[in-house]
C-alpha cells in the first residue's frame, strides 16, 4: 500500500515535470541580408572571368527548386576555391529562409575545406544543399576548375522541382 502511493506520486510528479518542460530553440547561424533576403526569382547573368594562372570568378546557374532558386558565385585563386558567395538562396517563406541561413555557412565551409562542390548534404536542408552544390558546380565548370580528387557535384536538380 505504501509503495503504490510512492509510485503514483512519483509518476504524477514526473508527468508534470515533462509536460512543463519548454526546450530552448536551437541556435542557428544568421546569414547576412544579401544572402537570404533576396526574393526575386530572376537569375543573375552567369558571368565569369578567368586568367591563365587558374584564377577567376564565376556565377553559377540559378537552380530552381519548389522552395525557390539557389545561385552562388565562386572565386578561384591559384587553382584553389577561395571564396563562395550566395547570390540567392531559397527564401519563399520564413522556414525556407531559416533553413538556408543555417545550411549556407556549413556548405561554404565544407566546400572550402574539401575544395570540391561534391560535399555532404546538410541534414534537414536537402533542397538547399543540392541546389547550392549544383549552382556551385556550374560556376566551377565555367572556370574549368577540377577538384584534386576528380569529384564533381550533380547539376541535375529536376528531382527538386
Amino acid at each position: 500500500m505504501k509503495r503504490s502511493k510512492i509510485v503514483l506520486s512519483a509518476t504524477a510528479f514526473g508527468s508534470a515535470a515533462v509536460l512543463a518542460f519548454h526546450a530552448h530553440p536551437a541556435a542557428t547561424p544568421v546569414a547576412t541580408a544579401s544572402s537570404t533576403k533576396t526574393t526575386t526569382t530572376t537569375a543573375a547573368p552567369a558571368t565569369s572571368t578567368t586568367t591563365a594562372s587558374g584564377s577567376g570568378s564565376a556565377t553559377g546557374d540559378a537552380m530552381n527548386t519548389r522552395y525557390g532558386p539557389a545561385q552562388v558565385k565562386v572565386t578561384v585563386s591559384n587553382g584553389k576555391i577561395t571564396k563562395i558567395e550566395a547570390v540567392q538562396l531559397q527564401s519563399g517563406d520564413a522556414k525556407s529562409q531559416q533553413i538556408s541561413s543555417y545550411a549556407a555557412p556549413i556548405l561554404q565551409q565544407s566546400v572550402l575545406a574539401k575544395q570540391t562542390a561534391a560535399v555532404d548534404t546538410v541534414s534537414g536542408a536537402t533542397y538547399t544543399s543540392l541546389s547550392y552544390e549544383a549552382s556551385l558546380q556550374s560556376a566551377l565548370d565555367k572556370l574549368g576548375f577540377k577538384a584534386a580528387d576528380g569529384s564533381t557535384a550533380s547539376t541535375d536538380v529536376s528531382q527538386l522541382q
